[in-house]
């Protein structure tokens, strides 16, 4: 059995949470509803009669599926290969969607990301130019391939 690449499982994730995200928003366009309303109606400002919340997680929910295929642009550049800028992007990302009544469960998916994305970093795991493929490892200088 082969080793557990984290940070691919937790792209796996993200890419789930991204797309319920997209999902949320969308939905949340037709029934507008913020998930603490059963504590305080001082919310509600935010999703109707402007749906501002919706379209904070409609544009949060794209960008990271952009970010996590990568998308063409993206690929390859320092801020796909960052893990660290992952790890303080995903807790904005998972507050805007669990306001939104739709949106909890990818919040919930964006915190299981971080946790995994923090235990990749942590074991010292990169990410690689080429998106979905194995870092290439580093030769040792002076080193023969014999």
């Amino acid at each position: 059995m082969g080793k557990l690449i984290k940070n691919h499982w937790a792209r796996l994730i993200a890419l789930t949470a991204a797309a319920y995200q997209v999902v949320a928003a969308l939905e949340g366009f037709f029934w507008p509803k913020i998930f603490w309303d059963f504590l305080t109606k001082t919310l509600d400002p935010a999703v109707k009669p402007v749906p501002a919340l919706q379209i904070i997680n409609l544009i949060l929910g794209l960008w990271i599926f952009a970010w996590e295929w990568p998308l063409g642009l993206i690929a390859g550049s320092s801020v796909h290969r960052s893990l660290e800028a992952r790890l303080a992007s995903f807790p904005l990302a998972s507050l805007a969607s669990v306001l939104l009544y739709q949106g909890t469960n990818p919040a919930i998916y964006y915190l299981v990301a971080m946790v995994v994305y923090f235990w990749a970093y942590s074991e010292g795991e990169i990410i690689a130019k080429e998106p979905w493929t194995l870092p290439k490892r580093g030769g040792r200088p002076g080193a023969s391939k014999a």
